[in-house]
């Protein structure tokens, strides 16, 4: 199974990848993008099982960065994984087609409990 991990910051793609280990997804074969202009042009290419993105991010937001997608029909499950979860951003983030939000601070149950349907 392929993830794409999008954020802007190497230090918290790594923290990303760490949690999905640390919550037993052992196996998996990560992709990176650093915004979600470049996570268009990964989509594409790696045609990834699922997109985990931050949502504040330049050239291209996250929820930008979903909307492109959903727009040229792609259906890839996506969420987000960013350092805020208002009940604004949340809304958006579903009406536009995400799984789920999962704000910061997180641990490796939480990313157990919102990904076991998904991977």
């Amino acid at each position: 199974m392929k993830v794409l991990v999008c954020d802007d910051s190497r230090v918290m793609r790594q923290i990303v990848v760490r949690t999905l280990r640390q919550a037993g997804f052992e196996g998996l074969d990560i992709v990176e993008a650093t915004n979600g202009a470049e996570g268009l042009d990964v989509v594409a290419s790696e045609q990834p099982d699922l997109v985990l993105s931050d949502w504040n991010m330049p050239e291209l937001t996250g929820i930008d960065f979903l909307t492109h997608l959903r727009a040229r029909g792609d259906a890839t499950p996506f969420g987000f994984v960013t350092s805020e979860g208002s009940s604004e951003m949340r809304d958006r983030a579903a009406a536009a087609g995400a799984l789920f939000l999962i704000a910061k601070p997180f641990d490796a149950d939480t990313f157990a409990d919102t990904l076991a349907g998904v991977l």
